[in-house]
């Protein structure tokens, strides 16, 4: 019997990627995103059933999962995948874009692992992968709040980890720490941020910053499916380990944190983004 999977986010990107590749494997892949008609591509393929899914809406979650489950009659793995960053300061933030960021990346990766809970809990199996990024492992200026939603989000999984074990699920991470190309982060990071007012006390340190991610970005960016890749891998290797690391660490900021004192940590990363003042 073929395996079914569940993707969120797959209207382009690495959740596009991924459905690619699982239906590529011989899965039967239900993908999910908020207007199903950009991924008219995707329904094109065998196996794959492509359904609205908003995680803000927890309707068109359980409906998500009722039509796969319909579809398919079983789902052996989820991965959540949707979300966004934003990109800005944070005094410049309005509050209802903080709290949309938690909404998103936090709050409707609970309300999907919640709702397809009961179904893995009763075949005592499943999957679970959340897609979360080096900046729930270290911080950057200007992504403050996308880093706190990841930094979240890595607590949650590794927590959630314990209480599935005792009934056969998995939950995994997967983190692609450096840029990644073909996605719409970029462009929905900077739509956000177009929607900020300037504080011209930090204009020094936001070009400073800016500059310095200017350079970052120079270096080699990772691809959709080079993600969608370890994705693959962390559903399928029968293992119980937590954290998929994805990206050659060219900037060192992973081994920095790994393997430097607090305040050795702390000052190598001031040497990237300094004061300005």
């Amino acid at each position: 019997m073929s395996k079914t999977i569940l993707i969120t986010g797959t209207s382009s990107g690495i959740g596009h990627a991924a459905v690619r590749r699982f239906a590529d494997a011989g899965w039967n892949v239900v993908a999910t995103l908020r207007n199903p008609s950009a991924a008219s591509d995707l329904a094109a393929l065998p196996n794959v059933l492509v359904t609205r899914l908003d995680v803000q809406d927890e309707t068109s979650i359980h409906a998500a999962i009722d039509a796969g489950m319909a579809r398919f009659g079983h789902i052996d793995a989820l991965v959540n995948n949707a979300g966004f960053g934003q990109y800005g300061l944070f005094e410049a933030t309005p509050d209802a874009k903080v709290r949309e960021q938690f909404e998103v990346n936090v709050f409707g990766v609970m309300a999907v692992t919640r709702a397809i809970l009961p179904h893995f809990r009763r075949r005592h199996a499943g999957v679970i992968v959340n897609v979360s990024s080096g900046a729930g492992m270290f911080t950057l200026p200007l992504i403050s709040l996308y880093c706190a939603s990841k930094f979240a989000l890595e607590g949650f999984s590794e927590s959630l980890s314990y209480e599935l074990a005792s009934q056969g699920i998995a939950v995994k991470l997967v983190i692609p720490h450096g840029g990644v190309s073909s996605t719409r982060f970029g462009e929905r990071s900077g739509a956000e941020h177009g929607e900020q007012g300037r504080m011209a006390d930090y204009d020094a340190f936001v070009a400073q910053t800016n500059a310095a991610f200017d350079s970052m970005r120079a270096g080699r960016m990772m691809t959709s499916d080079e993600v969608a890749q370890v994705i693959q891998q962390a559903v399928t290797d029968d293992t119980d380990r937590l954290r998929y690391l994805v990206g050659g660490d060219e900037r060192g900021f992973v081994r920095a944190r790994r393997e430097l004192t607090e305040q050795g940590y702390i000052e190598f990363m001031r040497g990237h983004f300094g004061d300005a003042a």
